[in-house]
């Protein structure tokens, strides 16, 4: 058995992520979401196995949608990523776990985050959850996604 670890990500191991997900593909993303580690909004968690990194999940307490973020008690889990080679694996449902324990520990009595329509690996693991409400279906430019509610309680 694979032994694995889960850990909170320190900003200067950021770079790292690059082992999970092109940073350089996406680089407004990758200096948004260093920023908000490095201002406190945005704690990552990383799932390694024998120390590469294979996934990582964040929670943002603050953003400026409403259907996200609710002071003291909504909170966003804005990505969650495995590496390519090792989904299906769950993976995913450890971290997901670890990031609902993590914000449930918190005080948090909601968590939402959203998944484009169309992933539906990602929208099953999320349903199977308990992410069931439904708070908006729309279309940005990276084409149509579904706002998903889930109470900690």
């Amino acid at each position: 058995m694979t032994s694995y670890n889960i850990k909170k990500l320190n900003h200067e191991d950021y770079i790292k992520c690059n082992n999970i997900w092109d940073m350089d593909k996406q680089p407004k993303m990758a200096k948004t979401f260093y920023d908000e580690l490095i201002s406190g909004n945005r704690v990552t968690f990383i799932y390694s196995e024998n120390n590469d990194f294979i996934g990582e999940g964040s929670l943002v307490f603050k953003n400026n949608d409403p259907d996200y973020t609710i002071p003291g008690k909504r909170i966003y889990l804005s990505r969650m990523i495995v590496k390519e080679e090792y989904r299906n694996r769950g993976i995913g449902g450890i971290i997901l776990d670890y990031l609902l324990d993590y914000a449930q520990q918190l005080g948090y009595s909601e968590i939402a985050l959203g998944v484009d329509t169309d992933n539906l690996h990602a929208r099953h693991l999320y349903e199977k959850k308990g992410f069931t409400d439904v708070l908006f279906i729309g279309e940005d430019k990276y084409g149509e996604y579904v706002k998903l509610l889930k109470s900690l309680d």
